[in-house]
């Protein structure tokens, strides 16, 4: 079982790693723990430092949901894609990931981040 869960979370890494990269961020920084949390906010909000919210108990869910809202509109999709981002996460990085879906940026501007 332990063999299968590193199996899993090593494709969560590098599905992360191709959905940094198809927003123009290196793959790389999604190995890294707390920067890559900081990468995705920058990726889905355009200010990563957004993610210092999370630390807060109970707002830290709701910006979470609201990142996950955002990412998901980054790619061109709805709310049911956020559900599945927040509720089966890594699934639905793999899913994002390894489609032909293109990053639009925040609020549907393209934002070249580094």
């Amino acid at each position: 079982m332990g063999l299968i869960a590193i199996l899993f979370y090593i494709l969560t890494v590098a599905a992360q790693w191709v959905v940094f990269q198809k927003a123009g961020i290196a793959g790389w920084k999604s190995i890294i723990p707390i920067y890559n949390s900081y990468c995705l906010f920058k990726i889905a909000w355009g200010n990563g430092w957004v993610f210092l919210a999370t630390i807060i108990p109970l707002v830290g869910v709701i910006v979470d949901f609201m990142c996950m809202y955002k990412l998901a509109k980054s790619f061109d999709k709805g709310l049911g894609f956020c559900l599945g981002l927040f509720f089966l996460r890594p699934v639905f990085y793999i899913i994002l990931a390894f489609s032909d879906d293109e990053y639009i940026g925040p609020n549907g501007n393209r934002v070249y981040v580094a």
